[in-house]
């Protein structure tokens, strides 16, 4: 008998709640449907069902079967899919979360067109610069900026990315001179306080170590918009992605301060738990952040 159908219809009579309701989705007789799942478990030599008469009951090592067989037979399904006549089709629910200034400008404006592409799969986007626990909190994909601590978890890189320290020309002008990181604790530097990514302090490079400074001022945000805000309106300096600021950078609204003691750069990465069975509606989410942030046309448009 084929392996193959008798996992399928141990999970058919385990999702659907008995032998009679499996049999009537593939139209055949329950007694066929019974037999397969006698010889599964002969097979495996273990007991997966507790059948009665009125239900069927999965033992607990019918359950622990069950998550794998659920799992086997979806790999095997977006296998099938990936390379059929019909091209890639990904279905279910993903859900990602990203800093709420990039995933407002980079990542939500992609996610209808992912939709558009992709019409069986639904997406939940969580914007938020709480590092959030993926695993425990059950998220799909993380959007990271910056060096990733957890080992456990698997990174792809979308795109390059530097943080750079600006101020608007009003402010410089009006300030004593910067010429070294150790500057900055003199002047009205607008941060994140103790939240966010930046909680370890601003890094910079000097005599090539990267240093980490806790830098203070009399405003601080947990919203880097309105940090950034702050720093275009003449009231300090300000930490931000290149992302962020390239486009005030070229237009002379910002000036950038202590590019000698620039931190190496800190990549934009899509973070998930695990690679082995990365659901296909995952993989494709990746592909689709990376070809836009791969196009150098891209960050102009976003920019402009």
């Amino acid at each position: 008998m084929d392996r193959f159908k008798q996992i399928e219809t141990f999970v058919a009579v385990a999702t659907k709640g008995g032998l009679s309701p499996a049999a009537s989705a593939e139209g055949v007789a329950p007694a066929i449907i019974g037999r397969r799942i006698d010889a599964l478990e002969a097979r495996l030599g273990v007991k997966l069902l507790v059948r009665t008469t009125r239900k069927v009951t999965l033992t607990y090592e019918g359950a622990a079967f069950l998550e794998d067989c659920q799992r086997v037979l979806r790999d095997f399904h977006e296998a099938e899919a990936s390379v059929s006549a019909g091209g890639i089709k990904a279905s279910g629910h993903l859900r990602v979360t990203a800093p709420a200034g990039f995933g407002r400008r980079h990542v939500a404006p992609l996610v209808p067109s992912f939709i558009d592409a992709h019409p069986e799969v639904s997406v939940s986007l969580d914007l938020s610069d709480r590092l959030t626990d993926i695993i425990n909190e059950g998220i799909d994909i993380a959007v990271r900026i910056g060096q990733l601590d957890d080992s456990s978890l698997i990174g792809v890189t979308l795109a390059n990315n530097r943080r750079v320290v600006v101020a608007s020309p009003a402010y410089l002008a009006r300030s004593a001179p910067i010429n070294h990181p150790r500057d900055l604790q003199h002047h009205q530097c607008l941060t994140f306080g103790n939240s966010g990514s930046q909680a370890r302090g601003w890094l910079f490079t000097v005599d090539g170590q990267v240093q980490p400074m806790r830098l203070h001022g009399a405003m601080e945000c947990n919203d880097g918009a309105v940090l950034l805000d702050w720093a275009l309106s003449g009231f300090g300096l300000a930490w931000r992605s290149q992302w962020e600021v390239s486009h005030e950078l070229a237009a002379g609204r910002l000036s950038e301060v202590l590019p000698q003691f620039r931190a190496p750069d800190n990549a934009i990465h899509a973070v998930f738990p695990q690679r082995k069975h990365m659901p296909l509606r995952v993989r494709l989410f990746i592909e689709h952040l990376k070809s836009h942030y791969g196009d150098p046309e891209y960050w102009q448009r976003a920019q402009g």
